[in-house]
C-alpha cells in the first residue's frame, strides 16, 4: 500500500491475537483510513505489492525481499488480485462479516510441502510458486515446481481438513474480529516412508514434544550435512502431530545456503499461514514477532524449523514463554548451544546395523542379503551417512544389471566417491558444497588445509602447526568448524572429518589452492612437528643416547614433556597419525625426515603398537629413496623395518633388510651402529652365536666411537645374553651389571628396566634365584608402566623360569600363563618357548594332560616354522603320564629351551 501503511500500522492501533480484540475507533479508524487509500489506488492505477521489496508483477521467487508463504494460506486484503477486491474485503471486514481472504489449509498433503509467494497488480491473477521440500532418511533435497491459482472474484471459503484428529474440536473461537473459523495450518512435508533406525534419537524427542505439563519446548537436532536432520524431524514431528491440533508450521530457512531466509519474512509467512490478514502485518522483525506469538498463545501448535543458519535467524521464531501448548523443533548444521532453554541433539551417522537396513529397504532385502560382504563395504565408503547410502542404494536400485560389488568397486576409487555419489537431484557433495559456501575465508582455508592430513584424527597442537598458526588462533578456528558440523570433536583437543567430509575438504584444496606449494607446506610443518616431537621423547626415553643429534633439523621446535609418562601418553596418542604422516612424506622434499620420524618412533615398533601401518610406511619410504637413489634413507627405512621384523619374530626377513641397510650406507653413524646390534640378536634366534658375537662387538665399537653411552649400555647387555648362553656365565653377568649401572647414571628407567630383565637372566644361570626375581619384578612394573605388552609377557616368561628353577612350578605355571596371554605381539617364536616352559612347569605340577597339550601345541609351531630338530619339544610332548621329576625341571637342562629355539630378544635401546 501507499506509504507502505498497514491495517495497524498506526500508533496505538496494534492487532491482538485471536482471542483479544480492537478498540472499535480504533478499528474503525484504521479500516477507514484503508478504504480511502485503496479507493486512491483503484483511480490512479496504482498496483499493490503484497510484501515491501517485491516488484510489481515481476518475479516472487524467495529473495530476501520477497515472502514465502503457504500456498492454501495466501491471504490478506491486498492479495486478491486488485484494488476493487481488497476495499470490497475491508467493507466485509468492518461488518464483521467472514473474512474472504482467509482459507483454511488444503486437503493435508502426503507427498511435498508447498510455499508461494503472492504477487498481484490489477490485470494479473495471482501466481504461487510452489517448491516441494521431500524429506528422505539422507537429508532433504528441494525439488522446484510451480502452481498457479486464477483469483477468483468470489472470494474462496475454507476447506475442511481430512484429518480427523486434527479436525476435532480446540480451544480456540472464532476470529474475534471477522467471527471466521481459526485457520489451522497442517505445512509439514510428507513423512519418509522408508525412514529407517534412530531409535532412541525418535524416542528421545518423541518423549520431549509430548510430555505434559507448561514450559515452552525447544528441541534443536544438529549434525553435518547429509546426516539425516530433517528426516528425522519430520518423522518425529508426524508422530507428535496429534498432541499439536491446533496446527503445525513448517518452513525451510535455507541457513546453509548462501542467501538464508530473514526473520521478517519468515515470521510474515508464520502469520499468514495462520489466518492473520495480510494488511495486519506490521512491518519489521520485532512487530512481526510480537504479532506471531500473541497468535500462537492459547494454541497447541508445532513449529518446525528445518535448515536453519544459527540462533539469531531463529530466535523471533520460536513461541512465546507464556505458550505452553507449543514446541519449535529445529535442524541446522550449526551447534545451537547458545540458544537458551533449549534441548540438544547431536546427531552422528548410522550404525552398521541400521545403515544396512536402511540399504536393503531401498534395494531389496533379498538383494542386500546375497552379497552382504559387499553392502558393507559399500557402507563403509559411505562413511555411514544416511543421505550417501541413500543415493549409493537409488543408484542399484535403478540398475538391475548391477551386482553390489559392482557398485563397491565403484566406491572403493578415493578420488572418484564424490562424484560416484549421485543419483538425480541428489548429491553428497552439493550438500557439502551449502556448507562450505558459507564459511569465512580463513574457516575455508582451515577447512581445506586440515583435510590434507590422512590421520584418522588430529590434535590440536597438530592442527595448529599445520596451518602455522599459534595453539589458541587455531583452536577458535577449529571450534567454529565444529559449530557448523564440517568437524567434530572427539576427545578433549582432537577432531576428526567424517570420511566423506574429509574427500570434499581434500578436493576442495586441490581445487582451489594453487600452485600446490601451499598444500605441500601445510604437510611438512606437520612432519616437522611429529618429528621434532618424537625426537623429544626418544631423547627423554633415552638419555645418553645421541641418535636424536642424527636427524634432519626440522622448522617446529616440537612439544615439550615435563615427564617420561606425558611423553608416552603422547607417542601412543598421536600413533595413527604420526605413521600415516610419515606415510604422507615420501616425497623428494621430505622422505629423509620421514624416515627419521620412524626411527625415533622405535617405541611403537618394540610395543607391536601399529605394526602393520608401521611396516607399510618404513617399505614405502625405502621404496621411493630406492627409485631416487637416495641410499642414506633407503638405509635408515630398512633398518627401522629390520627392527621391526626381528621383534615380530621374522628373523630370515630381519636378516635381510639389516644387511642391506648397512651396505648401502655404512657411514651413516645411526645405521652403523644400530643394524649390527639388530643383526647379533637375528643371529642369536637363528642359533649362529658366532655371528650374534661378532654383530654386537662391531655395534658396540660403533657406539663407544661417537660417545653414545647408552648404546653402549644396550650393546653390553646383548653381550651379557650371548656369554651365558655360551657357557660364560661370570663374564655374563658382570657384563649385565656394567649395563645397569650405566642405564641407572644416565636415568633412563625403561632402558635400566631392560638391564635388570637381562641380569635376572644372568643370575638365574647362576643359580641366584632370590635375586634374579628382584630384577625381574622391578623389570616387570617398569615395563607396565611404559605400556610395553611384549616385553612384559617376556618378563612373565622369565619369572616362570625363574620360579622353575627355584622348584616352585605353581608360580610358574601362573606366570607362564600371563606371559602366554601377552605374548601373541612376539611372534610364533616366542610362543614356542613360553608354550615348552608352560609345559614343564605343568608337569612339574602334576598336571600331565594339561602339560600334554601344551606340548603339542609347542610341537605344531616348531614344525610350521621349519626347524630343522623339533626332537626336544617332540620327546617332553611324549612324557608318559607316570614320569616323576626329582630334579630341578631348569638346572637339569643345560639349556632351558634346548631344542626349541631362542627368543628375539634386545634391548629396546637398539
Amino acid at each position: 500500500m501507499v506509504g507502505n501503511k498497514r491495517l495497524g500500522d498506526r500508533e496505538g492501533c496494534t492487532a491482538s491475537g485471536p482471542e483479544g480484540t480492537w478498540r472499535d475507533e480504533e478499528a474503525a479508524l484504521a479500516l477507514s483510513e484503508a478504504r480511502i487509500e485503496l479507493e486512491w489506488e483503484r483511480s490512479g492505477g496504482a498496483e499493490i505489492v503484497t510484501e515491501r521489496g517485491g516488484a510489481p508483477g515481476g518475479d516472487s521467487g524467495g529473495d530476501v525481499g520477497d515472502v514465502t508463504v503457504p500456498g492454501s494460506a495466501v491471504s490478506g486484503l491486498a492479495a486478491q488480485g486488485t484494488a476493487a477486491q481488497g476495499t470490497a474485503a475491508l467493507d466485509t471486514a468492518a461488518l464483521g462479516a467472514e473474512t474472504a481472504a482467509t482459507t483454511a489449509p488444503d486437503t493435508e498433503t502426503t507427498a511435498t510441502t508447498t510455499t508461494a509467494t503472492a504477487t498481484a497488480t490489477p490485470d494479473t491473477a495471482t501466481t504461487a510458486t510452489a517448491t516441494p521440500k521431500t524429506a528422505g532418511s539422507g537429508g532433504a533435497t528441494d525439488s522446484r515446481g510451480a502452481a498457479t491459482h486464477a483469483a477468483d472474484s468470489t472470494p474462496r471459503q475454507p476447506t475442511p481438513h481430512t484429518d480427523a484428529e486434527l479436525a476435532g474440536p480446540t480451544a480456540l473461537h472464532d476470529h474475534p474480529l471477522t467471527g471466521a473459523p481459526v485457520v489451522r495450518p497442517a505445512q509439514l512435508p510428507a513423512a519418509v516412508a522408508d525412514f529407517t533406525g534412530r531409535a532412541d534419537a525418535v524416542r528421545q524427542l518423541s518423549e520431549l514434544l509430548t510430555v505434559g505439563g507448561g514450559g515452552q519446548a525447544v528441541l534443536a537436532i544438529a549434525g553435518t550435512g547429509g546426516i539425516g536432520k530433517t528426516a528425522l524431524a519430520v518423522h518425529v514431528a508426524h508422530a507428535a502431530r496429534r498432541h499439536f491440533p491446533d496446527g503445525q508450521l513448517y518452513i525451510d530457512l535455507r541457513g546453509a545456503g548462501p542467501s538464508p531466509a530473514e526473520p521478517e519474512a519468515a515470521l510474515g509467512a508464520f502469520l499468514r499461514s495462520l489466518g492473520t490478514p495480510d494488511a495486519a502485518i506490521p512491518d519489521g522483525a520485532e512487530e512481526r514477532a510480537a504479532l506471531y506469538r500473541s497468535a500462537l498463545k492459547s494454541r497447541r501448535a508445532l513449529i518446525l524449523l528445518d535448515n536453519a543458519r544459527d540462533a539469531a535467524q531463529i530466535l523471533p521464531l520460536l513461541p512465546g514463554d507464556d505458550t505452553g501448548g507449543c514446541a519449535a523443533l529445529i535442524t541446522s548444521r550449526t551447534n545451537m548451544a547458545g540458544l537458551e532453554g533449549s534441548h540438544l541433539v547431536d546427531l552422528d551417522v548410522m550404525s552398521p546395523a541400521e545403515a544396512f537396513a536402511l540399504f536393503a529397504r531401498i534395494v531389496g532385502e533379498e538383494r542386500a542379503s546375497v552379497e552382504r560382504d559387499e553392502v558393507m563395504d559399500v557402507l563403509a565408503s559411505c562413511g555411514f551417512l544416511p543421505l550417501a547410502i541413500r543415493i549409493a542404494a537409488c543408484r542399484l536400485a535403478s540398475r538391475r544389471t548391477w551386482t553390489v560389488s559392482v557398485l563397491a568397486r565403484k566406491l572403493a576409487d578415493e578420488r572418484r566417491r564424490l562424484d560416484e555419489l549421485r543419483a538425480g537431484d541428489l548429491a553428497v557433495k552439493a550438500s557439502f558444497e551449502l556448507g562450505y559456501g558459507q564459511l569465512e575465508p580463513q574457516q575455508a582455508r582451515a577447512f581445506r588445509l586440515l583435510g590434507l592430513a590422512d590421520g584418522p584424527d588430529i590434535s590440536l597442537p597438530a592442527a595448529a602447526a599445520v596451518l602455522d598458526l599459534d595453539d589458541e588462533s587455531a583452536a577458535e578456528l577449529l571450534a567454529s568448524l565444529v559449530d557448523i558440523s564440517l568437524l567434530e570433536p572427539t576427545v578433549p583437543g582432537r577432531y576428526r572429518f567424517h570420511d566423506l567430509v574429509r574427500l570434499y575438504a581434500r578436493a576442495c584444496a586441490e581445487r582451489d589452492i594453487q600452485p600446490t606449494a601451499e598444500r605441500e607446506a601445510a604437510l611438512s610443518r606437520l612432519l616437522d612437528f611429529y618429528l621434532a616431537t618424537a625426537a623429544q621423547v626418544y631423547a627423554l626415553e633415552r638419555p645418553g643416547d645421541r641418535t636424536v643429534s642424527h636427524f634432519q633439523v626440522t622448522d617446529h621446535p616440537g612439544l615439550r614433556f615435563g615427564s617420561s609418562g606425558a611423553a608416552l601418553d603422547w607417542l601412543f596418542s598421536e600413533a595413527d597419525g604420526l605413521i600415516t604422516c610419515a606415510l604422507q612424506g615420501t616425497g623428494t622434499s621430505t622422505r629423509r625426515r620421514a624416515a627419521d620420524l620412524l626411527m625415533a618412533a622405535l617405541d611403537l615398533a618394540e610395543s607391536g603398537a601399529r605394526s602393520p601401518q608401521y611396516e607399510t610406511a618404513a617399505r614405502s619410504i625405502s621404496d621411493a629413496a630406492h627409485t631416487a637413489k637416495d641410499f642414506r634413507t633407503e638405509a635408515r627405512a630398512r633398518s627401522a623395518l629390520g627392527h621391526l621384523y626381528s621383534f615380530a619374530g621374522r628373523f630370515t626377513e630381519a636378516d635381510r633388510e639389516l644387511r642391506r641397510a648397512l651396505e648401502l650406507a655404512p657411514d651413516d653413524p645411526v645405521v652403523a651402529s644400530r643394524a649390527p646390534s639388530q643383526l647379533s640378536t637375528v643371529a642369536y634366534s637363528q642359533e649362529r652365536y658366532e655371528d650374534a658375537e661378532t654383530f654386537v662387538n662391531q655395534a658396540l665399537a660403533a657406539y663407544r666411537a661417537e660417545g653414545n653411552e647408552a648404546g653402549e649400555a644396550s650393546a653390553l647387555s646383548n653381550l651379557a645374553r650371548l656369554h651365558v648362553h655360551r657357557g660364560r656365565t661370570g663374564t655374563g653377568v658382570n657384563l649385565a651389571e656394567q649395563s645397569v649401572s650405566i642405564y641407572r647414571r644416565l636415568g633412563a628407567p625403561l632402558r635400566l628396566a631392560n638391564a635388570m630383565y637381562t641380569l635376572g637372566i644372568t643370575l638365574t644361570s647362576v643359580g641366584r634365584l632370590d635375586e634374579a626375581l628382584d630384577q625381574l619384578h622391578q623389570a616387570l612394573g617398569t615395563f607396565r608402566e611404559a605400556r610395553q605388552p611384549l616385553w612384559e609377557g617376556m618378563t612373565h616368561f622369565r619369572l616362570a623360569e625363574t620360579h622353575l628353577a627355584a622348584n616352585r612350578p605353581a608360580k610358574a605355571v601362573m606366570h607362564a600363563e600371563r606371559s602366554l596371554t601377552l605374548g601373541g605381539l612376539g611372534g610364533e617364536w616366542r610362543r614356542l618357548s613360553f608354550l615348552t616352559v608352560h609345559g614343564k612347569a605343568l608337569m612339574a605340577l602334576g598336571q600331565q594332560a594339561r602339560a600334554q597339550e601344551s606340548w603339542r601345541e609347542a610341537a605344531a609351531i616348531r614344525e610350521r616354522l621349519n626347524s630343522a630338530a623339533p626332537e626336544e619339544v617332540r620327546r617332553l610332548s611324549a612324557t608318559t603320564p607316570g614320569i616323576q621329576i626329582n630334579r630341578h625341571p631348569i638346572l637339569g637342562h643345560p639349556d632351558p629351551l634346548q631344542g626349541t629355539g631362542h627368543l628375539s630378544e634386545t634391548d629396546p635401546a637398539t
